[in-house]
């Protein structure tokens, strides 16, 4: 599966919009859930190959020359157009998604698998919580559009400054706390899980959606369990990277670090 670059759209210093579009996409499955992802491949410069490419061709290549995998969240997939919107965290002119999405052109291609990931807002939850950094905007973003009219919900975002923060609406009784990295004081690991903390308790049963930087999402994590501010089944929590890891040192540590994790709260 593939998709041509549409459009692009600087929405924040640290946020680049690719809209994909094409026949590449045809018979692509529509996304189950605002988590929903894909499994995108960024193709070397001087690679001898380009999109779309059989997996069997590049499986025996060197190291170097083999596309690299990342993955990202859906923020939105336009049936009617037949467009897939993806949102790309970007570090300055650094990293290989990252990269890209800040060079691409209109009729550039991004191969992929999926979408997969099924997790929405708990239906029957009586109040939502959604907390994250950059990287789980997209998801913090569809989430909130899709909670019932008049039920609260609150999402805490982690933003360099004033300038990455972007619009997030909903039907719900909407209340959108956002903690700046530049000038706070402290190791920036423990800005949200304090933003958290300090929150005003939630009414009745707690749908929460905690996502993105491992040691960030892991005090968070800690926080609601051992508060009783969300049973463990109405909790969604993931790690998505890890600061001071790269993309390749953070798959290497995963696993360990989330059972890890698992095991933090009896």
């Amino acid at each position: 599966m593939y998709g041509e670059v549409v459009s692009t759209q600087v929405l924040t210093p640290q946020l680049i919009r690719v809209v994909l579009g094409g026949t590449g996409l045809d018979g692509i499955a529509a996304p189950g859930g605002t988590d929903s992802y894909v499994n995108a491949f960024f193709v070397p410069e001087g690679a001898p190959y380009d999109v779309p490419f059989e997996d069997d061709a590049v499986r025996d290549l060197p190291r170097e020359q083999r596309p690299y995998p990342r993955r990202y969240t859906v923020r939105s997939w336009d049936e009617a157009q037949q467009q897939l919107t993806l949102d790309f965290v970007v570090h300055g002119d650094v990293g290989r998604a990252g990269r890209w999405a800040q060079h691409a052109q209109p009729g550039d291609r991004l191969q992929f698998r999926g979408p997969a990931g099924g997790w929405v807002p708990e239906p029957e939850a009586d109040s939502y919580l959604l907390v994250g950094d950059e990287s789980a905007l997209p998801a913090i973003a569809g989430s909130a559009e899709l909670v019932p009219a008049g039920r609260p919900v609150v999402a805490v975002v982690e933003v360099e400054d004033a300038a990455g923060e972007v619009p997030i609406t909903s039907p719900g009784d909407l209340t959108v706390v956002w903690v700046h990295r530049a000038g706070a004081g402290g190791p920036v690991e423990d800005l949200l899980p304090a933003a958290v903390a300090a929150l005003a308790p939630l009414p009745g049963t707690v749908s929460a959606f905690v996502h993105g930087e491992a040691v960030a999402t892991r005090a968070v994590r800690r926080h609601l369990l051992e508060q009783g501010v969300v049973d463990r089944g109405h909790l969604s929590c993931s790690p998505y990277w890890r600061r001071g890891h790269d993309d390749e040192e953070w798959r290497a540590v995963k696993g360990a670090w989330t059972r890890e994790v698992e095991a933090d709260v009896p």
